[in-house]
């Protein structure tokens, strides 16, 4: 049964994802509350409320839980605990369990490898020992990551052609926390699909975008990216897999990488809506924002073509003073997040460049 409209969704996480979200919800007729502790935040600029608390906080949760007729998230690394607390009084979508396989690089790559999915080689690394032992397995060469937390290439370090031992101190310096290490992978592009499953089970997948990442960050998403049909249908049906072995509802953001055969290996999967479906606003009827409060909702799933090539693209930092430029531009879409201060390496807001279909 679907929400009626004037219901109140609720939404963990007050940045960016959490602000289309709660416009969506809007124009689906639906009211939106969300818990951040950070105020003023880009979501509560457009939400009809914001609970300024931490996500964990217990009276915090019991409030949003009693205001609200589903709760969503706009991150991964929500507590689960928080999740499973919540859904003893009201439906959470997406599952707890999707945020338990997401927050753990480990257990992520376990849960893929075990429903046929496969992914880089890697190994669990709690000390300098076994990290010796990890780069001697992948011949000196691999990418030392965190195994929780870690996002936008942050908790990350890479070894390449390095002889196997004099890393002492190395896990000391990454913060003595769980690292995984990933073999590297020669692969010819990135790839992210966004693909969405309702309550009934019904799916939906957008086609899959080229990524282009700069200093672990996406810089850009390219509609069609430049794969073959059978490996773009094989990214689709990887999809439907993770959603039904999850019994997912919402919106997912999962990345590949695609090799010279056109083969695909799996590199993270992201219980949200993501930066790399943005396009999906400006080049198809039904975005993935939309989709996900459809989802949530238990509405029917939106059709997920795609009516434009394009190119959408990250502004991070200074970025943000190319704005007159851009929107001086024709056939492009803008989309800033309301936040009054440029970083280094902060999203700013994001743009789409269409084009006719090819």
């Amino acid at each position: 049964m679907s929400l009626p409209a004037g219901s109140t969704i609720g939404i963990i996480g007050g940045g960016q994802l959490g602000r289309m979200l709660a416009m969506a919800s809007a124009r689906l007729g639906y009211r939106t509350v969300v818990l951040e502790p950070q105020p003023d935040c880009p979501a509560a600029q457009v939400a009809n409320r914001q609970i300024t608390a931490a996500y964990d906080d217990t009276a915090a949760l019991a409030e949003l839980a009693a205001v609200s007729a589903v709760v969503t998230y706009e991150f991964e690394n929500v507590p689960v605990m928080a999740a499973s607390a919540l859904a003893v009084t009201v439906p959470v979508y997406p599952p707890a369990r999707a945020l338990e396989v997401a927050q753990d690089r480990v257990a992520e790559k376990k849960f893929l490898n075990g429903i046929g999915i496969p992914t880089a080689d890697f190994c669990p690394v709690d000390n300098d020992d076994e990290l010796t032992a990890a780069l001697k397995k992948f011949d000196g060469s691999g990418i030392l990551k965190t195994r929780r937390m870690g996002y936008d290439g942050k908790g990350q370090r890479v070894f390449r052609n390095m002889e196997t031992g004099g890393f002492a101190g190395t896990c000391e310096a990454m913060g003595n926390v769980p690292l995984i290490l990933e073999s590297f992978v020669a692969f010819e592009r990135e790839i992210s699909v966004i693909a969405a499953r309702g309550i009934d089970g019904s799916l939906a997948a957008y086609d899959p975008a080229e990524n282009v990442h700069r200093d672990g960050i996406l810089h850009s998403s390219t509609l069609p990216a430049r794969i073959g049909s059978e490996t773009a249908a094989a990214a689709q049906a990887a999809a439907a897999e993770i959603l039904a072995a999850l019994d997912y509802v919402g919106v997912i953001g999962i990345e590949f990488f695609v090799l010279a055969d056109g083969a695909l290996l799996a590199n993270e999967i992201a219980p949200r809506v993501h930066n790399s479906g943005h396009w999906t606003e400006a080049a198809c009827i039904v975005s993935q924002f939309e989709q996900h409060i459809r989802a949530v909702a238990g509405l029917p799933l939106g059709n997920p073509g795609r009516h434009f090539d394009c190119v959408m693209e990250n502004l991070i930092g200074d970025d943000i003073l190319r704005v007159p430029a851009l929107l001086a531009e024709p056939d492009l879409m803008l989309h800033l997040y309301g936040k009054a201060e440029a970083r280094p390496g902060r999203k700013m807001g994001h743009f789409t460049r269409m084009s006719r279909r090819r």
